[in-house]
């Protein structure tokens, strides 16, 4: 049996091939008398484009999307999203799966992404650095799209893996790997230990930030000290320029602390270059630990201590578990295990 050709819609039509290619696609760049006559010849022959032949058999696209909440800047520039990219495409490389990549921060953007998720253009989202007021994930929901989330959302840090209705995640212990830093740099005797937090609003913000203050609990529990001062907390986003912001305000509130404990290597990467301007010595004036152990944590001077996390892995679990959704399983998360790794700046 004869298959329409692309070429053959165009000849009916009275148009070119380009013209035929944008109406299938759905470009706004067609004339209306000119969409009326593509249509009409694709009614007339029966013209199923390959992919679309292909998508209403199956009912699958093999594409699925990663949407990250931040800008382009970001995403391009910080280690953590390049490790979860490469842990994403390395799991799917032995699938049909392709995967694309968006960038949701400004109000053109998330609409743009907002129209494209739907099951006729993916088969399955992984969203990436969720803040409280992202939408997204309960638009996805309503969908009815299999979607994995990238780090545990803020509200469900009470909950256990799953908070029973269909969320599924991939995180890292974040709460312990936080804690151990803290304790690490008391078992070394400072006694002045100040936090520079990440964002509020995330997950790995707050479940950090909680581990921080639950080491210095527990030692002034068991000392009796006071070790605890929310004057010895400041915010960042993230970001190298944060937390040397973070930290001249740290010194400025406290000039006497001995240690500091940042939720990311690239805040603590500023936070050592703030204390180096301010003539502190690192460690011996003021021991510094990190989060993350990417590759800036082996560029600073001194080469710094920090969380491991396994951002790759992150990915490609993130994947795994996306692929077994879409395949109709169950909502599983996982949180993966982190560890202290020593270096010169504590």
């Amino acid at each position: 049996m004869h298959r329409p050709t692309l070429d053959e819609v165009a000849a009916l039509a009275g148009v070119g091939r380009g013209t035929v290619s944008r109406v299938i696609n759905g470009s706004p760049q067609v004339s209306p008398e000119a969409r009326a006559a593509v249509q009409k010849a694709i009614d007339e022959l029966g013209y199923v484009p390959n992919r679309a032949a292909r998508a209403l058999v199956t009912r699958r696209t093999d594409s699925v999307a990663l949407v990250v909440s931040e800008s382009e800047e970001r995403v391009f520039g910080e280690p953590f999203f390049a490790g979860i990219v490469r842990g994403v495409s390395s799991h799917l490389a032995d699938t049909q799966m392709q995967l694309w990549l968006a960038m949701a921060q400004s109000t053109a953007e998330r609409q743009l992404v907002e129209r494209h998720l739907s099951d006729q253009h993916v088969d399955g989202v992984l969203l990436l650095s969720l803040h409280d007021d992202d939408p997204l994930p309960g638009l996805l929901a309503g969908r009815g799209l299999p979607t994995v989330l990238g780090g545990r959302p803020a509200q469900m840090l009470e909950s256990a893996h799953t908070n029973g209705n269909g969320v599924a995640f991939v995180d890292n212990d974040n709460e312990g790997g936080a804690r151990t830093a803290v304790e690490y740099l008391l078992s070394l005797g400072r006694r002045c230990v100040a936090a520079i937090a990440g964002p509020q609003d995330m997950g790995v913000g707050k479940a950090r930030l909680r581990g921080y203050r639950e080491a210095l609990r527990l030692a002034a529990r068991a000392s009796g000290a006071y070790l605890s001062d929310d004057r010895l907390i400041a915010y960042g986003d993230f970001s190298e320029a944060s937390g040397a912001d973070a930290m001249y305000r740290l010194l400025h509130l406290n000039p006497g602390l001995d240690a500091v404990f940042a939720a990311s290597d690239l805040m603590a990467a500023g936070a050592i270059r703030a204390l180096r301007e301010q003539g502190r010595r690192i460690p011996e004036d003021v021991a510094v630990v990190g989060f993350e152990d990417s590759a800036v944590a082996r560029q600073t001077l001194p080469p710094l201590t920090t969380v491991h996390q396994s951002v790759e892995g992150m990915g490609r679990e993130m994947a795994r578990l996306l692929l077994a959704r879409i395949a109709g399983g169950p909502a599983h998360s996982t949180v993966l295990d982190t560890h202290l790794v020593v270096r010169e700046s504590a």
